[in-house]
């Protein structure tokens, strides 16, 4: 299936049927003509005007919203990718429509969350596979395509609506049918005769069966064309049999034994009231599961809510508008005004303002940000005017790429769930077998009337077995989960990553950008006595700093600025690699660089030793200055430690973990940055290839090892962890390489993860317990095992509410997760 990208024209309105059926009618949900005299989807009253359809399902679409088709038609919000959806149970299922899942029948969601995009598709009613990117017409069936949209609003639940209507129409039904079902019991007499009675709750129930029911016959066949039996299986085998039994012994009384006979006035019992309220009673748990897993998505509608709506485009000429945020593309200039919302990420061009980027950062204090500063999407300007660059828009903006790593996540399996497949995988079969063994027994062996207690116990068993609740019981916690780490900054990338990370108890942790902020600064100017001053020093050394790309020549330059020192011209610059650099400034020679640089030079250095060692052992880096072949003093450049650091690995050590240091700085920088934090073990000096072979002889000691990093050249030792933590504040690799990626780069948040992934872990075991006892207990009880005790046995009626009941359950307690505590 392909997709392309053209804005599309908007479809007219739909026009009134003509009056007194003269000519074609045109049908308002999909544009096609109908023969008014003889309409195949019959047509329907709506405001004075009759309409009418092509097919039944464009009356019935017409009917749930009928403002949708009648309304002028506007050009519709921005578009999402809808064409593949999958099952939140069994992710390998993929489909190019919404439905039900072949194997367990629960509704298929859209594989990516509502993401702002440009493109506008187009699909057929009848024929959803078809996509197509303008208007036309439908190559199966002729029908007018339709624009098929998802907005970043929360969107229309058809499923949901749909389920929600048939649970209150059998709710309407099912309540006479079972008061008409125990009139014998009921001191108020109704007026009816027995024959009367039994055809009165076959009237009542019929709508429930087909209508109401018709969802769930249709899983549970296509379960077995798919061979993979599930929960709506056995509703269909047992509601099935209880109404097909009832009609039969309606119609056809004198086929049952005189035995047998046991209902109203000598008539054949029957179990209308059985089927309706079993399937009324899966209605609800349908409704009430549906909007549990709408629920579930709402940290992500939140997060694409932070982008702003439009962005004000600044043309070549200085003319500005307002777009839509969907047509934004890379490279225009965009300005942003004092309140406003960052629309997308990019570079700040003019303009000075304090930024609050508590979405990324999560620090509530504003950033100040100037020309050459990035900015990004969702964070909200203060009372400066900005004029920005747009670098990554649509797909490519950090909130857009935090909602996609939450919506895949959500979508995979934890290997716990392995369990409850294998589980599942037999289950349906057993229960089926349980329920034939359990009608031949009663049948056989049970009290008369023994054809009514075999039907009854056997529906019973069909009835109150779910393996739904087992298998949702691993999904549902992953997917809160999830979504509650998300919102606390710890995006997890898939269901294995964070059930490993509560075995972890080992963790890398690499120095720059992980520990430290990974930005050096210029910490000491130190002149040596009689050459220059401090200001002279730092003015020579930021003047040749300019013409050079080392990391630590910003950081002068940058130092120099801060102090208010301004560089002079340089000539004769040159570059020498892996040693300095070296030109004239001011008419002065000057050279600034390491030990070799100056021994290279002649430049007598001993008087600075001393002091360069102390800072060194502080972990400063140090840079050494000339001017006129005489040693003139030294800069100190550092990495600061982010602030978060020393509380972060107090904590972590607190909860039992070993803490290691790999990095590729000299093990005199590691070793004063991990004495600074307590840090006992530290592997320094390593190339970006050794970082993964460092993790393996962890591993190897029977760690399990999580690594922490930030940049390219920790992605080899992330992708070889048991769990790799990437910084959201680092590179895309890392990102990539990891299974744990904390947005705001805070070492905090591993902490929160392993918090997360702890909560969640015990979330699916309570499920898994309650699922299995649930079912274990159950069938036994549906069969009649208390029956020769006790004289008990469970009606249809309530295994049916104990069967929504379990799944609900299983819902209910995984979004407990939200309240967790991180």
């Amino acid at each position: 299936m392909t997709h392309h990208h053209p804005h599309s024209p908007v479809p007219p309105s739909p026009q009134p049927p003509p009056v007194g059926g003269e000519g074609p009618a045109i049908d308002p949900v999909c544009g096609m003509e109908v023969d008014p005299r003889a309409p195949r989807g019959g047509s329907w009253e709506h405001e004075g005007h009759t309409w009418f359809f092509c097919n039944p399902k464009c009356r019935q679409r017409f009917q749930d919203d009928p403002a949708r088709f009648l309304q002028p038609q506007t050009p519709p919000p921005p578009a999402a990718p809808g064409a593949v959806y999958v099952c939140p149970m069994d992710p390998e299922v993929r489909e190019d429509a919404p439905g039900a899942c072949p194997k367990c029948g629960m509704a298929l969601e859209p594989e990516a969350p509502p993401v702002l995009q440009t493109r506008v598709e187009y699909t057929c009613p009848m024929h959803p596979e078809v996509v197509r990117d303008g208007p036309g017409t439908c190559p199966k069936c002729g029908m007018a395509l339709e624009p098929r949209t998802v907005t970043v609003e929360e969107p229309p639940d058809p499923e949901l609506r749909s389920m929600t209507r048939r649970f209150w129409v059998g709710l309407a039904l099912s309540a006479p049918l079972m008061l008409l079902g125990m009139s014998d019991m009921l001191p108020v007499p109704h007026g009816l005769s027995a024959s009367a009675l039994v055809w009165a709750q076959l009237a009542l129930a019929t709508p429930v069966v087909l209508w109401v029911g018709a969802p769930f016959f249709q899983r549970g066949w296509a379960s077995v064309k798919n061979r993979h039996l599930n929960m709506f299986t056995l509703i269909a085998l047992g509601a099935g049999a209880a109404y097909a039994f009832s009609v039969g012994a309606t119609l056809f009384p004198h086929l049952l034994p005189e035995s047998a006979r046991t209902g109203h006035g000598g008539t054949a019992p029957v179990y209308y009231e059985a089927a309706a309220i079993i399937l009324t009673l899966v209605a609800l748990g349908q409704v009430l599961e549906l909007r549990a897993r709408h629920a579930t998505s709402g940290a992500l509608r939140a997060l694409l809510s932070l982008a702003p709506a439009t962005a004000r485009r600044i043309s070549d000429d200085g003319h500005e508008e307002d777009v839509p945020l969907s047509q934004v593309h890379a490279g225009w200039r965009l300005r942003v005004r004092p309140g406003e919302k960052v629309p997308v990420d990019g570079e700040v061009l003019e303009g000075a303002s304090a930024v609050d980027e508590s979405l990324v950062t999560g620090e509530p204090v504003p950033v100040e940000k100037g020309p050459g500063v990035k900015v990004t999407g969702g964070t909200v300007n203060g009372t400066g005017t900005l004029v920005m660059r747009a670098e990554r828009v649509g797909q490519d903006t950090l909130l857009s790429r935090i909602v996609q790593r939450v919506a895949e996540a959500q979508r995979t399996r934890a290997p716990i769930q392995r369990l409850a497949d294998r589980v599942a995988g037999i289950f349906v079969p057993a229960v089926i077998a349980v329920a034939v063994v359990t009608a031949m027994v009663w049948g056989v062996w049970g009290p008369e009337p023994r054809l009514a207690h075999a039907l009854v116990n056997a529906v019973a068993v069909l009835i109150i077995a779910c393996p739904c609740a087992l298998g949702l019981a691993t999904p549902m916690s992953v997917m809160v989960g999830t979504g509650q780490g998300a919102r606390m900054g710890v995006l997890i990338r898939d269901a294995a990553a964070l059930e490993r990370m509560a075995a972890v108890d080992t963790l890398v942790v690499d120095k720059t950008g992980t520990l430290t902020e990974g930005k050096p600064r210029l910490v000491t100017v130190e002149p040596a006595p009689g050459v220059v001053d401090a200001p002279g020093l730092l003015r020579q050394a930021a003047s040749l700093e300019r013409g050079s790309e080392h990391p630590l020549a910003a950081a002068v330059v940058a130092g120099a600025k801060e102090r208010g020192v301004s560089p002079g011209g340089v000539e004769d610059f040159q570059s020498v690699p892996g040693q300095g650099v070296r030109g004239r400034v001011d008419g002065r020679e000057v050279a600034l660089g390491n030990a070799a640089l100056m021994r290279s030079l002649g430049v007598e250095v001993e008087a600075l030793t001393e002091r360069a060692e102390a800072l060194r052992q502080e972990g400063q880096t140090v840079v050494l200055v000339s001017v006129d072949g005489r040693a003139a003093g030294l800069l100190g450049v550092e990495d600061p430690l982010k602030p978060s650091t020393p509380e972060a690995l107090a904590r972590l050590r607190g909860e039992g973990l070993r803490v290691v240091m790999l990095t590729g700085d000299s093990p005199t920088t590691a070793h004063a940055v991990a004495r600074r934090l307590g840090i006992t073990e530290v592997i320094a000096g390593v190339q970006p290839d050794a970082k993964g072979d460092a993790v393996k002889t962890l591993q190897a000691q029977g760690r399990v090892v999580a690594m922490a990093g930030d940049g390219v050249n920790d992605a080899p030792a992330l992708a070889r962890a048991d769990v790799g933590i990437a910084m959201g504040t680092g590179t895309d690799i890392a990102m990539e390489s990891a299974g744990v990626t904390l947005v705001k780069g805070d070492l905090r948040g591993i902490a929160r993860a392993r918090g997360l992934s702890q909560g969640v872990l015990r979330n699916i075991r309570q499920n898994l317990f309650f699922a299995f006892v649930y079912n274990l207990l159950g069938v036994p009880l549906a069969a009649g095992v208390l029956y020769p005790v006790l004289g008990l046995l469970l009606s249809p009626l309530f295994a049916s509410a104990a069967m929504s009941l379990s799944s609900v359950s299983v819902i209910g307690n995984a979004l407990r997760l939200r309240r967790l505590k991180l």
